[in-house]
């Protein structure tokens, strides 16, 4: 019974996920990184097989190791619109996996939001939440931006995007990815595409695009149809680094030189294994990435949320702090809804070393 109900969903979900590549790509002529119809690292990546794909499917519908969703619940700090409001400016917020709130100059900015039950292309099936949002979307004040990375489930969720719309004066994304807002019934004049390097002004905000090592894609057939990123946010004094989802690269180098150092890192460390090396980072490779970027405080995201990965669901939070306390790297991990300060972070506590 279990082999057919992993068939039977395999089935459905690649149905579903073609519906959404149904409308024709763009070109990007103008971009260096779009060849072929499709968008391209500047390094060729590790490529998984058919067989190590079809290993794939079958340990995560069948044999994934123990330990991989917490038992008990994550502890979430409820947030109001009216404590959001009276917060003060340099204020951030985890909600959840890379869905992160933050407020500057009076303004509200929300990085790849994710508000659904599930990241999957339906809402019966896939990746479930470990947890609520601290706060619904309804209750959220005007959001000044949104600021999406990629295309992925677990970045750019659907009905979030919709329901945000309305209170959202602009969105940011890389190339190709505004486009599917636009498809989705976004004004297309709230939506700002960005190659990697350039940048926008919000307010006195500066909002940079820059290199990530990772793929893109909603369906089975617009692989790589959209552009990647990571983004650097400058305001005043503040100096804040969202890296999206990647693999490491030589390019944190150079953002780091250019425009480190960062008072925050906000830095992918989840959802990594050996067979994909490439576009999610090992812990190891997240210290290096914060070092590289200059960074001044490491906070890790893409965690905590959602069983994405092989791994225990602690396992990122433990390599990393480990990793970061050996080298002396000071680092932040707020729970869900937590108020952390961008200019005075504070540690917090080991919060999932109390939950099994």
């Amino acid at each position: 019974m279990r082999i057919l109900f992993g068939i039977i969903l395999f089935g459905v979900v690649f149905i579903m996920s073609l519906s959404s590549c149904a409308t024709a790509a763009p070109d990007y002529p103008s971009s260096p990184h779009f060849r072929d119809k499709t968008f391209r690292n500047p390094v060729a990546m590790h490529e998984l097989g058919v067989g190590d794909m079809a290993r794939l499917w079958w340990t995560f519908l069948f044999d994934k190791p123990k330990g991989t969703v917490p038992r008990q619940a994550v502890p979430v700090r409820p947030l109001t619109r009216a404590a959001l409001l009276a917060a003060p400016d340099n204020t951030l917020y985890r909600l959840g996996h890379s869905t992160m709130l933050f407020k500057l100059a009076g303004e509200f900015y929300l990085t790849d939001p994710v508000f659904s039950k599930r990241a999957s292309p339906v809402q019966w099936a896939g990746p479930a939440r470990f947890h609520a949002p601290p706060i619904a979307i309804e209750e959220l004040p005007p959001i000044k931006a949104v600021i999406l990375s990629h295309d992925h489930y677990d970045h750019l969720d659907h009905a979030a995007v919709l329901a945000l719309a309305p209170k959202t004066a602009v969105f940011l994304t890389p190339l190709g990815v505004g486009q599917r807002l636009i498809n989705w019934g976004v004004d297309p004049a709230k939506v700002r595409q960005h190659d990697w390097w350039q940048e926008t002004e919000l307010d006195g905000v500066r909002f940079v695009a820059t290199p990530a090592q990772h793929f893109s894609g909603r369906g089975l057939g617009d692989r790589n149809s959209t552009l990647w990123a990571s983004w650097v946010v400058l305001h005043d004094e503040l100096r804040l680094f969202f890296s999206g989802d990647t693999g490491y690269f030589d390019g944190f180098k150079e953002i780091g030189a250019k425009y480190g150092p960062f008072d925050v890192a906000l830095m992918e460390t989840g959802a990594y294994d050996k067979l994909w090396p490439d576009v999610h980072m090992q812990p190891e490779q997240t210290l290096q990435a914060f070092l590289d970027v200059r960074g001044k405080w490491l906070v890790p995201v893409h965690n905590g949320t959602f069983d994405l990965g092989l791994h225990r669901w602690q396992d990122p939070f433990e390599r990393i702090s480990a990793l970061a306390a050996e080298k002396g790297v000071s680092m932040a991990t707020p729970e869900m809804g937590e108020a952390l300060d961008l200019k005075a972070p504070h540690a917090g506590r080991a919060w999932w070393r109390e939950l099994q």
